[in-house]
């Protein structure tokens, strides 16, 4: 608040501390060419420290990145994991653990002698070694089936021709891989109608287990799932990556800070416009019905004839997959949670349809939803599109101030905020520019191969920032998981949060089927439809 003694001189003195954007417009038009642009750069400079010294500290917030994460204690016995499912995610997070089929690295390698900004194969090589051996694999389709045992036997991390390690057992089913007696600790990356079944047959045989979001496919599941997880007392990790990114750490510090004042609105979003973006996944030249398994692949799903498109494209059915709900929702409701702890909301109402791509498939391509948290007084709207690239932000909106957030965070103060009504009446604060933004490693350059990944890399899924380097953010979230299994803590995306998201992303696809609002009996865990 302004000192209400303070003389007109002495506020006009304190008022020329701080430097605008106009104060430089207007310096352009008193000084020649290149003297206009040195001395707007000085000028944007002294501003830039200015507001560095003078509303950070107003907000409470720092520019610190997080430390490098301390390595883990490898000195022991290797924690011997088995692989389940070997497709697009799979090798995935078989790279994250630190093992990268030959192939993918000679991609790496050649990226990098055309790009000299291309890093994958340097980062690749710099990850840390995390004591993890792969001593089992299972996937229902040959081909990944026999890349998923040469990935696991790439010890060295090397290309085609290197010097390999001894090769994984081989599986035909997943009860028999979590039956086996070598494995500690099951990754399991099979289609979404498969991630319940398989949870509970490895918690059952005292497994570990890492597991792909969503956690379940139906509601009964999750009940179950989480059963088994904590009967057992296994150390449960659901695929949320996102809970290593840097900015939603700096997002929670935000709110915890009251930085935004009350919240009542969240928006999150998800818009993608190439066909890859919308599961239309390429089909395999080795695949046919005598090199997959179709029975196994079906499991628990109504039968259907045999499909490449269905078994490559299994997103866009409801008989495999949880859709946009259970896929790209769960991303940002992680994030929200992660960063507001809201939990399970009190109730969901979506609509939407298959708007754009009439090829067959039965989950919608148009999805919103929104879910109601009264008791917070908030509402959380999510919106996507599968036919558009037009990229809209994950904002939280406070009474005093609004933030965006992805790989980078933008806060900005309310023109007509209460807390910072002042400092804006003095000109200290403008809200055109942010009173705080965070932009981790913004020293790198971002080297991605496709817009898929441009999507993921701008929401913070593909990496992140530890002491000053670029760390993929699902190697830590796995870094995390098996330092837990060492030291016998809690992960940060644990049963109970899989839990919350689960339940969350099935009220979502529950309203979208009944076409009416559906609510949670927080009391009796249960979803009313």
């Amino acid at each position: 608040m302004s000192d209400k003694n303070q003389t007109p001189e002495k506020e006009q003195n304190e008022n020329k501390k701080y430097v605008g954007r106009r104060d430089v417009i207007k310096s352009l038009a008193t000084v020649p060419v290149l003297g206009a642009f040195a001395y707007g750069v000085y000028k944007k400079k002294q501003y830039d420290r200015l507001l560095s010294n003078s509303i950070t500290n107003e907000v409470g917030m720092s520019y610190e990145e997080p430390a490098a994460t301390p390595p883990s204690d490898v000195n022991g016995k290797p924690l011997r994991v088995g692989l389940i499912g070997y497709g697009i995610r799979g090798k995935m997070l078989a790279k994250a653990l630190g093992f990268a089929h030959p192939t993918m690295v000679d991609e790496w390698k050649k990226g990098a002698m055309t790009n000299k900004d291309d890093k994958r194969y340097e980062e690749f090589l710099q990850q840390e070694n995390l004591g993890i051996q792969i001593t089992a694999v299972c996937d229902i389709f040959n081909t990944y089936e026999k890349m998923c045992a040469e990935a696991g036997a790439n010890v060295n991390r090397e290309g085609t021709g290197g010097n390999m390690g001894p090769m994984p057992a081989i599986y035909k089913n997943y009860q028999e891989l979590c039956a086996a007696p070598e494995v500690d600790a099951i990754v399991i990356a099979a289609p979404d109608h498969w991630h319940g079944p398989m949870t509970i047959e490895a918690a059952k045989n005292g497994k570990h287990v890492y597991c792909e979001k969503p956690m379940t496919w139906t509601v009964e599941e999750t009940y179950e799932v989480r059963k088994a997880v904590k009967k057992s007392g296994i150390t449960f990790q659901l695929g949320h990556q996102g809970r290593q990114t840097d900015s939603y750490q700096k997002a929670k510090e935000a709110i915890n800070k009251g930085v935004l004042g009350p919240i009542n609105l969240v928006e999150v979003t998800t818009n993608r416009n190439t066909p890859n973006g919308a599961w239309v996944y390429p089909i395999h030249e080795d695949a046919n019905p005598r090199t997959i398994d179709w029975e196994q692949f079906i499991g628990p799903a109504p039968w259907h004839e045999f499909s490449l498109e269905r078994f490559f494209r299994w997103r866009c059915w409801w008989d495999y997959s949880t859709g946009l709900s259970g896929d790209l929702l769960t991303h940002e409701y992680d994030a929200v949670n992660q960063i507001m702890n809201v939990g399970i909301p009190e109730s969901a109402m979506s609509t939407g349809g298959i708007y754009f791509y009439k090829d067959g498939r039965t989950v919608p391509d148009v999805l919103h939803t929104v879910f109601e948290f009264p008791k917070q007084d908030l509402s959380l709207v999510y919106s996507a599109t599968l036919s558009s690239q037009h990229q809209r932000g994950k904002v939280v909106m406070g009474h005093d101030a609004w933030m965006e957030l992805g790989q980078t965070l933008t806060i900005n103060a309310d023109v007509q905020s209460t807390k910072y009504a002042d400092k804006i009446k003095k000109g200290i604060i403008d809200p055109e520019l942010p009173i705080y933004s965070y932009i981790p490693g913004r020293k790198n350059v971002d080297a991605v191969t496709s817009a898929t990944e441009k999507y993921f890399a701008g929401r913070g899924l593909l990496y992140t920032y530890r002491g000053g380097k670029r760390v993929d953010t699902t190697h830590l979230h796995m870094k995390e998981w098996v330092d837990c299994i060492r030291n016998g803590e809690e992960p940060s995306c644990n049963i109970d949060q899989g839990f919350e998201e689960a339940i969350t992303a099935h009220m979502g696809t529950l309203s979208y089927k009944h076409n009416k609002k559906v609510f949670w009996d927080a009391e009796n865990e249960k979803i009313i439809v």
